[in-house]
């Protein structure tokens, strides 16, 4: 088949020619023959499907019984959910029929040993239900129901004891666990109470944070207030201020006199009582000297002159300092 489809590729005939590329060849069979494996695997898949959908629609008829099956949308998708649960269905219903069979037969064997401890007791030993006592139907219910409710296969003591043994074994690990669960159960209980005793501490931060917060907002907000009135008084300074000065200045006031004025002048004053220092250390000095009557006349006359004359000129400063500072007056700012 794959010789024929080349040979129909190669457009004509039947018999390929004599002369063609060894490379060519090859590769067209190889691509006809992937076609004719892709058309078989598309075939295969196809019957798959529609065996799939046949094994799907008995499946439905046999649920739905007589009952019409529901419309559904056919497509590869819907087809392969429905028989995914087809196949569940049908191995959940052998399962079940199995356990259904075991335990028949295990009803079966308890009937049976049933009879047989019937027929033990009634043709062997001649006892029947009706010959105990009420005491002895009542201790016979109560190792009955020992027996079921420690899941023994008879009520043998063997067996007793080997379920009483396996009950306590349980009961031991059960205590065990309840123990674990109890010292989780309290450490819980601790962190709980831990994290409650945190969650109240944060909750108390939380209030006085807020309560301070509150406080230095009021605090902000006379600061505030304050700073405004500040700010108001002192613009309303500057502006009284001035008006005075234009008043001063209107009324014929020497500046000379002002406060800052005279600091500058007794700055100065300071200043030239520094320089009178070192004429009087000059003056002592020479005081020392040895006696020569006429170089200490000149000097001592020399000194005598300056320092007079720096006297002068200190008591003028000072008188006209007392001369040019003005009485004091009342002045009325608005």
């Amino acid at each position: 088949m794959a010789a024929a489809a080349a040979a129909e590729d190669w457009g004509g005939g039947g018999a390929l020619p004599q002369v063609y590329n060894s490379q060519q060849a090859p590769r067209r069979v190889g691509k006809a023959g992937e076609e004719a494996g892709g058309s078989r695997r598309r075939l295969m898949a196809e019957a798959g499907s529609m065996e799939k959908l046949r094994r799907v629609t008995l499946w439905l008829k046999k649920v739905f019984e007589n009952q019409p099956i529901p419309h559904y949308e056919v497509n590869p998708q819907t087809v392969n959910i429905l028989y995914n649960l087809k196949e569940y269905s049908e191995t959940r219903e052998r399962d079940l029929a199995f356990l259904v069979e075991d335990m028949e037969k295990r009803a079966a064997e308890y009937e049976a040993q049933a009879k047989y401890l019937e027929d033990l007791l009634t043709k062997g030993l001649g006892l029947s239900l009706s010959s105990l006592s009420s005491e002895g139907t009542t201790y016979l219910n109560a190792l009955v129901n020992s027996a079921i409710a420690l899941g023994t296969k008879d009520t043998s003591l063997a067996s007793f004891f080997c379920a009483i043994n396996y009950t306590s074994f349980e009961l031991s690990a059960i205590e065990s666990k309840n123990k674990e669960l109890e010292l989780e159960f309290a450490n819980i209980n601790k962190k709980l109470t831990a994290a409650l005793a945190l969650e109240k501490q944060l909750e108390e931060c939380l209030r006085k944070t807020q309560d301070n917060l509150e406080v230095e907002r009021v605090k902000a907000e006379s600061r505030s207030q304050n700073l405004k009135f500040l700010r108001d008084k002192s613009e309303d300074f500057k502006i009284r201020i001035k008006a005075a000065e234009e008043k001063l200045a209107a009324t014929g006031l020497d500046y000379s006199l002002m406060h800052q004025s005279i600091l500058s002048m007794s700055e100065k004053l300071e200043e030239m009582q520094k320089e009178v220092v070192p004429v009087k250390k000059k003056l002592y000095s020479y005081l020392d000297l040895t006696p020569n009557p006429s170089l200490v006349q000149v000097k001592v006359e020399e000194a005598r002159r300056e320092l007079n004359a720096l006297e002068a000129e200190l008591s003028k400063q000072i008188f006209m300092l007392t001369l040019e500072v003005p009485e004091p007056r009342k002045y009325k700012f608005t």
